[in-house]
């Protein structure tokens, strides 16, 4: 049943030409449209059209008018003619060689296969005119093998039609080999945080098969797929053009599909086996975003949240950072001139240096929602520096509480002011306050409080608190 739902998931229209519906979690719905003239009995029919990763029991055959087709037999065979394969099938008898030398005559030689190579270590072995040899002496010439050899993967069926009818029926199944990613670029001018932003689809053919001239759909989102062992709204178009002076017409258009997003390319492509293709499809100018430094002294493990360690005396002491993390953030919505949902990808940034473009950082975002705020790591800031040491710890273990002081440093030797957010961890017992503090302060949440400390040109500031624990 989840071969059968994931295909009902897209509309199975007659198509003349091949109909591609990528997930971006390596695996794609093919639907081709098969010509089938069946007469009363059974009929043989054949498609050398599939690919090399077919689930074969997902296969689907069908009458779109809704006429019964009985399968009384399916069979998928995806063992094309090559000639390493033709070489192990004759191992062990001869066959002719054609050999073509320069300023030479042509000539054949006749040679026994003693190891073909095939699924085996090593290269061929030959035995000609009584001497063993590594490699081909020539080009292979071998016999016929009869009617049994196919040159492309293979759907065959065996079809019971209670009359003769023709039909153009549908065929769709699921293959691995294919996927598709988005990837993003944002460009910032030499100085302010306003950013153009060009968005690239990136689709990859390992299938075995050419797509020609292919209708093609993406699907983003976390779709249910069961691995084989070993291996809604109307649609309306992405601002591919927006703000800028001539609208460019679209290349992909957007709809939301279950629970899912689906974007469709606007024109038949063709996408050839190991081939990678991309396509731009979304263009915005003008987005507002804001960079954000935050000292997180702490540095420990980022994965390790909602644990307590009590009266440890050296947590929070050791191998704390000097460093001040550069963040990127702004909000995925009209207003800022995007509002489309994202799907997950790379996003890389470039600032301009005079008419030269430099990367700045890069990072990756999760399929996001339009409204939805990102917040990217970009690096770490070079000319911002913050330094944290605790300076008084007191337990009193008979009333059941402590007290934990800190003092954290900022220093700012940038010739522009900067607002540091400064992250403090509160994680030796649930129930804590401030006793004292230097600076106002934002509880985050539970276990965690965050200073924003403004910073001039070159100036040095210091944050000190002081935590009173209970338990």
């Amino acid at each position: 049943m989840k071969s059968l739902a994931l295909l009902f998931l897209l509309p199975t229209v007659a198509l003349a030409a091949p109909g591609l519906t990528i997930y971006n979690q390596d695996f794609a719905v093919v639907r081709d449209t098969l010509t089938l003239d069946l007469k009363a009995g059974i009929n043989d029919v054949t498609f050398d059209g599939a690919t090399a990763l077919l689930e074969p029991d997902s296969v689907i055959l069908r009458d779109p008018s809704g006429r019964p087709i009985q399968i009384l037999e399916q069979n998928y065979r995806n063992d094309p003619v090559t000639q390493p394969l033709l070489l192990s099938l004759f191992e062990g008898r001869e066959i002719d060689f054609f050999i073509r030398e320069a300023n030479k005559p042509d000539r054949t030689v006749r040679g026994k296969i003693i190891r073909s190579g095939y699924n085996q270590t090593g290269e061929p072995i030959i035995e000609v005119d009584g001497k063993i040899q590594f490699g081909l002496p020539g080009s292979p010439v071998f016999p016929s093998l009869g009617d049994d050899t196919i040159l492309k993967p293979r759907l065959a069926w065996k079809i019971n039609a209670p009359e003769a009818f023709k039909t153009q029926a549908e065929l769709g199944y699921i293959t691995g080999g294919l996927n598709w990613s988005a990837s993003y670029n944002l460009v910032s001018p030499e100085k302010g945080d306003t950013i153009d932003l060009v968005g690239w689809i990136t689709m990859n053919n390992r299938s075995g098969r050419i797509f020609e001239n292919a209708q093609i759909k993406l699907l983003a989102g976390d779709v249910n797929k069961i691995r084989p062992p070993n291996s809604g709204i109307g649609s309306r178009p992405i601002a591919l053009a927006k703000n800028m002076a001539a609208p460019a017409p679209d290349v992909v258009t957007e709809k939301a599909f279950d629970e899912f997003h689906l974007y469709t390319l606007a024109r038949p492509t063709t996408l050839r086996d190991q081939e990678t293709k991309q396509v731009e499809f979304v263009r915005a100018t003008g987005v507002q975003s804001e960079t954000i430094y935050v000292y997180d002294g702490l540095n420990f493990p980022s994965h390790i949240q909602n644990f307590q360690v009590g009266a440890d005396e050296n947590f929070g002491t050791q191998n704390n950072t000097t460093k001040v993390a550069v963040f990127r953030e702004f909000k995925n919505s009209k207003a800022n001139n995007l509002g489309i949902p994202l799907p997950k990808g790379r996003v890389r940034f470039y600032r301009t240096d005079g008419s030269n473009l430099e990367f700045v950082g890069e990072n990756s975002i999760d399929h996001t929602p339009v409204d939805e705020l990102i917040k990217l790591k970009t690096g770490d800031a070079f000319d911002i520096v913050g330094e944290r040491k605790r300076t008084n710890f007191r337990v009193d273990t008979a009333n059941r509480q402590a007290d934990e002081s800190f003092e954290i440093e900022l220093r700012n030797r940038k010739k522009e002011g900067v607002t540091v957010r400064v992250v403090e961890h509160l994680l030796r017992w649930a129930n804590w306050k401030i006793a004292e503090k230097s600076d106002d302060f934002t509880k985050v949440n539970s276990d965690k409080i965050e200073f924003r400390i403004a910073l001039k040109p070159g100036e040095e500031r210091k944050v000190t608190y002081t935590v009173h624990y209970t338990w």
